[in-house]
């Protein structure tokens, strides 16, 4: 199969998208009260005891041995550790201990989460290990049910559990996906609209910048396995005497040949429509290598953030973003999932971030599982995809220091860019793309944002922004 047939839509397979509906399982679209803090349990206990658990000084951490901190914990291990008993106040007061147990035993899975997250914060390390055994043992006896949050709770457990032995200062290996991940990103795209609404939104607002110029040049953020580029290809070949040129950044050694791969396979397909394509890549670790790329006189930015396939940390996005703002771009396209908003993050709180959390991918899962017959695809999806997904974003999100400071300058980093209304073209065919799958999918359009929505929740979204002198 060509790198053009898993990009086209096919029509041939909506035929098969079931119409079951989660939402009598999960009541998700606008209440939600299965991820709220506050449970009727909860109103029973006195919040100031709650506030006082999380504020404890905690004299002797606990053991990890139930999580090798040594060892990265793979998306597939088992959650079949002994629970012990809670000791956060081994020698303290009784009477804390008996509330910290019975907070913990009568909370439902939501509400656990929200609490090992608010440990987190407050960096009651003791509490936040007991929570995570708890959870763990939850799942074990629970056995993830028919529940969506369920099924992704032990990716949330396992990011806090990450953020924990981080805060520890204990060395770990970073999270990397599975041999299955290519096809899991397959059946993504083939049975979803989230990778093809990337990909037709960015590419038909480089088509439209680029009328009239005849040499293309697109610098590609995270270029993954290039599915994005042959349709623009076959785009641009209507036109006389245009080639194109792409730019794909690396960022360590590692994905190097990858890279050069995905390289050929677009080389092999541009020749086999007889268009002139030019493939080549560079290694970015900082603003001055940007200073190494040759530029083309119709200079195209492309920045997929966080879709789906790889997590770069922020302070790479960062890098590049200070790095693009040097260049003489006609046209810098963004597409970034919603949960990773800047200007909603500047001012969100760990915690806060981690209820965001919940419910975005909760909502993605939803949507997922209305459009997949296939109940091994969706399995299969949930631990190469969504699983590392929830827990690069549960481990990256700064709480302090410097990479703060970062995550707060979020879009300023596009200094001299200013964002343009989306074409009614580029509207019209992202509705049209949204409507061939079925209920739940629709296209909203605010303030220049070109956000693909389920039910009620925005998750993705593309926005285009234009040199401020133009």
């Amino acid at each position: 199969m060509s790198e053009m047939d898993y990009e086209l839509v096919d029509h041939s397979f909506y035929h098969q998208l079931h119409e079951y509906s989660l939402e009598n399982a999960f009541p998700f679209q606008t209440e939600y009260d299965l991820l709220s803090p506050n449970t009727s349990q909860d109103a029973m206990l006195d919040q100031e005891f709650i506030e006082g658990l999380l504020q404890q000084p905690c004299t002797e951490l606990l053991d990890f041995d139930f999580m090798d901190p040594n060892v990265s914990v793979g998306i597939e291990t088992e959650l079949s550790q002994e629970v012990t008993t809670p000791r956060c106040q081994e020698n303290g007061d009784p009477c804390l201990m008996g509330i910290q147990a019975a907070l913990m035993e009568e909370s439902s899975l939501a509400d656990l989460l929200l609490t090992g997250a608010e440990a987190v914060e407050a960096q009651n390390w003791a509490l936040a290990s007991d929570i995570i055994k708890k959870i763990n043992h939850d799942l074990c006896v629970e056995n993830e049910g028919d529940n969506l949050l369920n099924g992704l709770a032990f990716f949330f457990n396992q990011g806090l559990h990450y953020k924990t032995i981080n805060a520890l200062a204990v060395n770990y290996e970073p999270i990397s996906s599975q041999k299955d991940t290519f096809f899991a990103f397959q059946s993504l795209q083939e049975l979803s609209p989230y990778v093809k609404f990337a990909h037709f939104t960015a590419n038909q607002a480089i088509f439209e910048a680029t009328e009239g110029d005849q040499e293309v040049h697109v610098i590609d953020f995270d270029i993954m396995d290039g599915i994005q580029w042959p349709p623009l290809m076959v785009d641009l070949a209507m036109r006389k005497n245009t080639n194109l040129r792409v730019t794909a950044i690396t960022l360590d050694h590692q994905s190097v040949a990858g890279v050069q791969q995905t390289g050929r396979r677009l080389q092999e397909f541009a020749d086999s429509i007889n268009f002139s394509f030019t493939f080549d890549q560079i290694m970015i670790t900082g603003d001055d290598d940007f200073r190494r790329i040759t530029l083309g006189p119709a200079l195209v930015v492309n920045c997929m953030i966080h879709q789906w396939t790889t997590n770069r940390s922020f302070s790479m996005i960062k890098t590049f973003l200070d790095g693009v703002s040097k260049l003489s771009s006609k046209l810098v396209v963004l597409v970034e999932d919603e949960l990773f908003n800047f200007s909603r993050l500047q001012s969100m709180s760990f915690v806060e971030f981690f209820h965001e959390a919940l419910h975005h991918y909760t909502a993605i899962s939803d949507s997922l599982a209305s459009s997949f017959c296939d109940d091994y695809k969706m399995k299969l999806i949930e631990k190469e995809v969504l699983g590392i997904r929830i827990i690069e974003t549960v481990r990256q999100f700064p709480c302090e220091g410097e990479e703060r400071t970062l995550w707060e300058e979020g879009l300023n980093s596009l200094k001299g860019f200013k964002r343009v209304p989306v074409s009614n073209c580029n509207i019209s065919q992202a509705k049209l793309l949204v409507s061939l799958f079925g209920g739940g999918y629709w296209v909203q359009h605010v303030k220049g944002r070109l956000s693909l929505c389920w039910k009620s929740r925005p998750l993705t979204a593309a926005s285009v922004w234009v040199p401020t002198r133009s």
